[in-house]
């Protein structure tokens, strides 16, 4: 009892409330969730022609992934796997959840699907989105739906404006709104959207003061859009890259993130702030003669670009697709200047971060995320909790397996992204990177192995039960 009296003259006499005592047991949490940008695309991951300084210090302070599956191959499904810690084809009955156009008229639906932002409101979080969304446009699917208390963004990406497809006429989309928690504040210009990016980063340092002035704990995905298409960057920061528009665009997400990390520090909050920086998927690596026509360089893809992974976006059958870079400070569990090998998920933060706060995993379905705590805490003698890791393209469709360091590329249909797999080919990471050399062979029961686990992932996506390991 006298501690505990102790304890309350100390807060009283230094002007420590309870709220403040909440704020240092409850950590505010940031994902920095970049779009679209290539593995090795970073300084710290090995690029020499485009720098990222701000990327960079954050993983000397934190620990830098190696083998980090986004988890998925492109945008909307990723977001929806992030956000519920679940393979984002167990959704919509098991339909999935491909890319969202204006078009669409479904969405993560909030009545069947439990994201972070609500379960964390039991331990008194508030939330947002920042940047953009992808996950539903129509109000009911909105980031307010889903537990989140802001949202200030634009539904689908910044490429799906009235100038897509206008050759054709084969859509009519209207112009992109920015939207503030469900309504829509106005509708940008084509010629606005590079001032996007310099709006959120703002909207998002006055959110975290919004929250440390009111000693309210976090938890905020800034969701900007470099590097999308178009990239367009504000101006000011357009010629900074030898690489082009693209090399502009990772060199503003990269100054984004320094702004971000410099506000923290301002407001003397970084050391109670959890950051996570991934990209929701790989890179474009291939020309894309309708974008271009839209966008001209600022989407013109420089096919000679050598990447240490095979292929990219829109497919999860090589480690272009889902494979990405991923840096996590997390003060009091990650070392500086750490590294790890081990295979994790985007979906695995879900997991850890409820874990530490003590609150309960939904039971009533499957959640894929594990909690990877030990690896971020420096144990290299702990396996990773996935054994094996399922590569799902948008629509639902098995593409590839990850067991340890084999790799298998399951036989699969074709769609406009991805030729058709017609025969199993089979990789061993450790010695081919690139995924050059078709090894199924010379190993018929590794492959024989792994087909199977390819028929028990499908039944388990079906039948919601835990994914085999």
């Amino acid at each position: 009892m006298n501690k505990l009296i102790g304890i309350l003259l100390l807060m009283i006499c230094t002007g420590i409330g309870f709220s403040h005592a909440q704020e240092a047991q409850y950590p505010n949490i940031i994902h920095i969730l970049a779009d679209d940008v290539g593995y090795d695309d970073l300084s710290c991951y090995g690029s020499n022609d485009m720098q990222t300084p701000n990327i960079d210090a954050l993983a000397a302070a934190g620990m830098r992934f190696t083998n980090f599956m986004a988890p998925h191959a492109t945008c909307t499904p990723t977001r929806a796997s992030l956000l519920t810690g679940r393979y984002a084809p167990r959704m919509n009955n098991g339909t999935g959840l491909d890319v969202l156009w204006p078009t669409a008229t479904t969405g993560m639906d909030p009545e069947k699907e439990i994201s972070i932002a609500r379960l964390l409101k039991q331990k008194g979080y508030n939330s947002a989105i920042i940047g953009k969304w992808h996950l539903g446009h129509l109000p009911k699917f909105l980031p307010l739906a889903h537990g989140f208390d802001k949202f200030v963004g634009i539904p689908y990406p910044n490429d799906h404006g009235p100038e897509r497809f206008g050759n054709t006429g084969s859509r009519n989309l209207p112009k992109i709104p920015l939207i503030r928690g469900n309504e829509v504040d106005h509708r940008v210009d084509n010629n606005q959207l590079a001032e996007l990016p310099a709006l959120f980063i703002r909207e998002a340092c006055s959110y975290i003061k919004e929250q440390h002035d009111t000693n309210t704990p976090f938890y905020m995905q800034f969701s900007n859009i470099e590097t999308h298409t178009p990239w367009f960057v504000p101006k000011g920061f357009e010629g900074t890259s030898t690489q082009g528009a693209y090399g502009d665009a990772v060199h503003y997400l990269d100054y984004t993130v320094g702004v971000l990390i410099g506000y923290l520090k301002k407001l003397g909050i970084y050391e109670n702030t959890i950051i996570v920086f991934s990209s929701d998927n790989g890179p474009l690596v291939k020309r894309y003669p309708e974008l271009e026509a839209c966008y001209g360089k600022y989407a013109t893809v420089d096919e000679n670009r050598q990447h240490l992974l095979r292929d990219g976006k829109y497919q999860a059958r090589f480690e272009g697709g889902p494979r990405v870079a991923c840096i996590v400070r997390w003060p009091g569990l990650t070392q500086a200047g750490t590294e790890s090998d081990q295979l994790v998920g985007g979906f695995d933060f879900f997991t850890s971060f409820l874990n530490s706060l003590d609150i309960p995993l939904p039971s009533d379905r499957a959640i894929d995320g594990k909690d990877i705590r030990h690896i971020l805490g420096g144990d290299t003698k702990a396996p990773s909790p996935h054994t094996v890791f399922y590569g799902y393209n948008g629509q639902g469709m098995l593409q590839s397996i990850r067991k340890g360091n084999w790799k298998l590329a399951v036989p699969s249909k074709g769609h406009w992204a991805a030729k058709a797999l017609e025969t199993p080919m089979l990789f061993d990471l450790s010695k081919d990177l690139g995924e050059t050399t078709d090894l199924a062979a010379q190993h018929p029961k590794m492959v024989t192995r792994l087909m199977q686990l390819a028929e028990k992932a499908n039944t388990a996506i079906k039948n919601e039960k835990p994914m085999p390991q």
